[in-house]
């Protein structure tokens, strides 16, 4: 959706010499930035909540960092993948058509 609403903003970069790597690299560094985010509010909400279900855990602790770190990086991996495949759409843009459509 991000992509979509900013599909103007990248016609005009490649118009104006952006290479295909560097759109990429915009969208997905936007992308990280978000998930970062999201993991950082996560993480906080985690430790503030384990607590309460630390009896429903079984051979796991309520604050075990080697599943707080496999769900960031499986989370952050599959953000990367899903946003992938717009940036690379985005990265492929012909810039006269995304400008003429405006």
């Amino acid at each position: 959706y991000n992509v979509n609403q900013r599909m103007q903003e990248m016609g005009v970069r490649i118009a104006l010499g952006a290479a295909g790597t560097d759109i990429r690299r915009l969208i997905l560094l936007r992308i990280v930035a978000l998930v970062g985010v999201g993991i950082a509010i996560g993480l906080v909400g985690v430790m503030a909540l384990g607590r309460l279900v630390q009896g429903l855990l079984f051979g796991v602790g309520a604050t075990d960092p080697t599943i707080f770190l496999t769900g960031a990086v499986l989370l952050t991996a599959v953000a990367v993948l899903a946003g992938a495949i717009p940036a690379r759409r985005a990265a492929r843009v012909d810039p006269v058509s995304v400008l003429k459509a405006q």
